[in-house]
């Protein structure tokens, strides 16, 4: 298939999980993406193991965001090399760093800079808190970009702390958030010939996942929600929204008929509460009677009953079960990547393109695998 950005040339300098994400998007698209690494060590991803997971000298991390792309060594700090950088980036069609601020600048590849070697290069940056203010210079990292961000605040019952997402929420974000600036970017130098220079942050991201809760907050004379004693899942939202515990595991109800759902559960005292108001103003005393009502039957049994009289249900699954289901087989989503020592499983990109599924099977780069680069004078 002919994937739409196909021809491109992307410089990628970035690090971790942000800036690599967006990169690996774009190549996902069909774009050539180039890394732009240390010498010796690499992009640390590289040695960012979680849970020990590694794959022929490198983390699984890194080649879980790095397949489909190159590798080039470089260091920065030789006139030489450098100069050979500045004569990729005048052909490049995208540039994309996470350096702290001011490391682009000392090399002379700050935006500025490198719009004047190339005045049509799209350039991607991202930051833990932006380019200036108070928290410029604290670590741009996920979970404490959530705890700063009020996120962990947000999660979790009335009487818990503080709880974390289970995943790079922020950085996967931002990320997305970086792709679809450089995207927009593009369709604007394909009509004016004119390039741009897009900026994401962590803290940025992080308060556009709260849009929603923070538009409430903000015209609700700046009141604190409260999270639910039972099943919380979102603070402004009332019963019978949440997570509740089966005789077998745990069932998800989302917005629903209160007074229905009394009747399905045998609950009259809960049927009879038929203002909605009173769904969010007496959540936990309903969410108090549902919860002990849903501990009495298994969850199959729950989601036939709950799902056929038309109320938003759905079990909750954990990976093997999920993965495993045919609804998740049909998007053909796992698919293996790499080969040999780098073979690896993992997941494609979430879309279709012409109906058509993007490959996803090429390896994450050695090292300076790609030293010798087309279009280079020799």
């Amino acid at each position: 298939m002919t994937l739409p950005l196909e021809g491109l040339f992307v410089l990628d300098f970035s690090q971790y999980l942000a800036g690599p994400s967006a990169a690996l998007r774009l190549a996902d698209l069909g774009a050539r993406v180039l890394k732009i690494e240390r010498p010796g060590t690499g992009e640390p991803t590289r040695a960012l193991s979680l849970a020990g997971l590694e794959l022929d000298g490198d983390s699984l991390l890194f080649h879980t965001i790095n397949r489909n792309k190159e590798s080039l060594a470089v260091d920065l700090r030789d006139p030489e090399e450098l100069e050979r950088v500045k004569r990729l980036v005048e052909r490049a069609d995208v540039l994309i760093q996470s350096f702290r601020p001011g490391v682009m600048e000392r090399y002379g590849l700050d935006y500025d800079s490198v719009s004047k070697l190339n005045e049509r290069i799209v350039y991607g940056s991202t930051s833990g808190y932006g380019e200036s203010g108070p928290w410029r210079d604290r670590p741009g990292q996920d979970l404490l970009v959530q705890a700063l961000s009020g996120l962990t605040w947000l999660n979790g019952n009335r009487d818990d702390p503080p709880v974390a997402f289970g995943l790079s929420i922020v950085d996967t974000l931002a990320g997305a958030h970086l792709c679809q600036g450089i995207l927009a970017c593009l369709v604007r130098r394909g009509v004016t010939g004119r390039g741009g220079f897009v900026e994401v942050s962590l803290l940025e991201s992080a308060l556009d996942l709260q849009f929603e809760v923070l538009t409430c907050h903000l015209n609700d004379g700046n009141r604190l929600p409260v999270r639910s004693e039972i099943g919380s899942a979102h603070p402004y939202v009332g019963a019978p929204y949440g997570i509740y515990e089966t005789t077998d595991g745990f069932v998800a109800l989302a917005m629903g008929s209160v007074p229905l759902l009394g009747q399905l559960l045998g609950l009259p005292d809960v049927e009879a509460i038929d203002d909605p108001k009173d769904w969010y103003e007496r959540r936990d005393e309903i969410k108090a009677r549902i919860a002990g009502a849903l501990k009495t039957r298994p969850v199959a049994e729950w989601v036939e009953k709950l799902g056929g009289a038309g109320l938003w249900v759905a079990e909750v699954m954990r990976w093997p079960e999920l993965l495993a289901h045919d609804a998740v087989k049909e998007l053909e989503m796992v698919v293996e990547a790499g080969d040999g020592a780098r073979r690896f499983r993992t997941v494609r990109a979430p879309f279709r393109i012409d109906g058509a599924i993007p490959p996803s099977s090429a390896a994450s780069p050695r090292l300076d695998e790609h030293d010798t680069l087309p279009g280079e004078a020799a």
